[in-house]
């Protein structure tokens, strides 16, 4: 996919933040996930995609939503392709049952998943946290998520984002942007 030069992801524990290494090792898409270094300086979508000649309808962003219900926070990603915004007001908003969505501030999403910012990926979020797809991620032969850290990207075949832990296909989840 582009210029990327991908390897085994398990090979490559330090383009990993700790828990997406150790969500890997027990995933059975493990072996169909690759990672590949990068600048870390170009992690965000539309610097990446250009650098390395990677579509946008080929890389795939995970945002990180909370709202409130009865007092209990609640917390979701969404993965979706960067040619796309998250309905969240709308269909997310919903599907978690909360009131009022936005997304997760930076600081809380970074210390909640031991993930870099611009880096997050739904490989090793949270246990409890759901992760809603757009049905368009799976379309896709392969898509380039996170890995956890700036400095690497994680590919995966596009159908393989329905088989992550507590991950459900959302229709409506994104709209395509303007």
């Amino acid at each position: 996919m582009g210029n990327l030069k991908t390897e085994p992801a398990l090979d490559r524990p330090d383009l990993l933040a700790p828990p997406v290494a150790a969500a890997l090792r027990d995933w059975p898409g493990r072996d169909e996930t690759e990672v590949a270094a990068i600048d870390a300086t170009l992690a965000d979508t539309a610097a990446f995609c250009a650098e390395y000649g990677v579509s946008l309808e080929a890389s795939a962003n995970c945002v990180i939503v909370s709202g409130k219900r009865e007092g209990v926070v609640r917390y979701a990603a969404c993965l979706l392709l960067a040619t796309t915004r998250a309905d969240v007001n709308g269909v997310v908003r919903k599907h978690l049952n909360v009131r009022k969505l936005s997304f997760a501030p930076m600081d809380e999403a970074v210390a909640l998943t031991g993930m870099e910012y611009g880096g997050i990926t739904p490989i090793g979020l949270p246990a409890e946290w759901p992760i809603l797809v757009d049905p368009r991620v799976l379309t896709q032969p392969a898509v380039v998520i996170g890995s956890g850290v700036r400095h690497g990207k994680i590919q995966i075949p596009g159908a393989l984002a329905a088989r992550l832990p507590l991950a459900e296909v959302v229709e409506g989840l994104a709209r395509e942007l303007q």
